[in-house]
Order: structure tokens, then sequence, then C-alpha cells
């Protein structure tokens, strides 16, 4: 299958290795486009256009945020250059009422949208053992299926309308973000009375809370390291105010994600937001002077 993918951050790099990986022709673009190199060298063609790389059957797109989505499919124009039979999916974590106007615009072009927003760190995609969430046409998931299997270890098909998937992955981005500050706190706590806050993330992963988020962000908070960051603090404060607007469209109250929002935005004014998310330890100890 040829197969466009624009957008080859860490995430995107990895992704984009599988699908080769698994025998396809695959056309990259990125706005940087020392990005592609690595994978020019493993059998890509690397293009300088988007519009180049939706010549193709299938066509990703996983780009930084809205902004980025926007600037290359409808400032440009190119979204209104496109035409079925056409296949775009869409892993960018982006608002739920833009998600709802891409999936119009493509529409009325003729164009399947698929929104398939992905659960894992970089090196859960490296590995292939992503968990994507994916609404959109029943039959355009389908043909696209075996694709996913080359990134993921399971698709979770949240209906067809493709902005439940952006819902979903809003939702678990908020509850993640929510352990990281609960996992923070604690870890103030139990230092401040002569303990190790490695002490407890083992303990924690170990019994009540096992699992990747724990045990893996737990232990950079242990540690106190957070650079490098797999998934930075700015994305996490962007996920959340993303998260709150979509609360905001069903006039849901979040309090919590009020305050993590404002301990992030607390991480950025101390220039820690290009920093792991799980700096917010660091937010935590600032906020608890001794």
């Amino acid at each position: 299958m040829k197969i466009g993918f624009l957008g080859l951050g860490n995430m995107g790099q990895a992704v984009a290795a599988n699908l080769l990986k698994g025998g396809h022709e695959l056309l990259v673009w990125n706005r940087s486009p020392g990005a592609s190199q690595a994978l020019v060298g493993q059998g890509a063609t690397a293009v300088s256009e988007p519009a180049q790389a939706f010549a193709a059957d299938v066509v990703f797109s996983m780009l930084a945020d809205d902004k980025a989505l926007r600037a290359v499919l409808l400032d440009s124009g190119l979204l209104k250059q496109l035409k079925g039979p056409l296949i775009h999916v869409n892993m960018a974590t982006i608002a739920v009422a833009f998600a709802d106007e891409l999936a119009g615009l493509h529409a009325a072009q003729g164009v399947d949208y698929i929104a398939a927003p992905v659960m894992g760190r970089p090196n859960v995609a490296a590995a292939g053992k992503l968990n994507i969430i994916a609404a959109g046409s029943a039959q355009a998931i389908d043909t696209v299926q075996p694709l996913f299997d080359l990134i993921g270890t399971k698709t979770w098909h949240i209906g067809e309308t493709p902005s439940s998937a952006n819902v979903m992955k809003l939702a678990m981005n908020f509850m993640l973000v929510s352990a990281i500050e609960a996992m923070s706190e604690a870890a103030v706590l139990v230092t401040r009375h002569g303990l190790k806050s490695a002490d407890l993330v083992e303990l924690a992963s170990s019994t009540v809370f096992p699992g990747p988020v724990y045990a893996g962000y737990g232990a950079l908070i242990g540690e106190r390291q957070y650079e490098p960051a797999a998934f930075k603090a700015v994305l996490g404060l962007k996920d959340v105010d993303l998260a709150l607007a979509a609360a905001g469209q069903v006039s849901v109250h979040m309090p919590l994600a009020d305050m993590v929002r404002a301990h992030l935005q607390d991480a950025m004014e101390h220039g820690q937001g290009e920093m792991d998310l799980a700096v917010l330890a660091e937010v935590a100890e600032r906020r608890n002077p001794r």
C-alpha cells in the first residue's frame, strides 16, 4: 500500500518506521526536513510539500497540535484540493470542536477521515505496542486495520463520529496527568518525613497501582529525572486545556483539571515546559516551601 506520513517527531518517527517494516511504500514529510533522513535510510521517500504526501492510498498525520494541523491542511488550501478515494488517519490529540470541523470538511471532499490518537510513549511506539483509539467510518477503519496492527497491540473502536476518539483520548490524558500530580504530592509528603520517594513508587507500582503510569512516571519522580522528555509538560498543558474546552461544550465541571492546569502553568513559568510531565514533582516542591 502507498502511504503518506506527515509529522516526524519522536512518536511519528517510531510509527512510520513500523509501517515501513510492514513492507509498505512510504512518502514522508516534516516541517524540518532533517527529521526525514533516518526514515529515508530505511526506504522511505521524503517529499518537500505536504500535498505530495497525499498522493497515496492512506495518509497518516501526527502533527503537534491544532495550529500545526490547521496550517498544513486548511490555511494552505490543501484539503480543498483532495478527493477520494482517500483515507486520512489523524493521530494527533486535537480539540473536539476542531475534530468535528475536520470531519465535515473531509466529507465535503469525499475523503474518509479517521481520528486515531494513540496511548503510549515513544518507546512503546517503537515496539509497535500502542493502543489506538479509533473513530470514523467502520469500512475505512477495516481498510486500515492491517496498518494499525503493525503499530499497535489493540485498536479500540469508539464509534463512527471521529471526534469521539478525541474525547476519549483527552479523558485518558487528563487521568494520566492527574495521576502524576497525585504521585508528585505524595512524594513530597514522604520525603518531608525522611522517607525515599523511590520507595513509595516501588510500593505503589508493585501493589495497588501496577502499570506503566505509576511505574514509568513514578520512576522519573523518584530519580528527579525530567530529561529527555517522552511527554513534555507543555503538551500536558495543551491536553488539559483541550479537556477543559471539551468539558465546557457539555457543561461539565472539572475542578481537578483546573488545579492541575495551574500547576502545569507554574512549570511553564519556571522554564520547565520542555521537561517531562514528571516535572510536576518540582512544582509540588515549590508549592510546599520548607
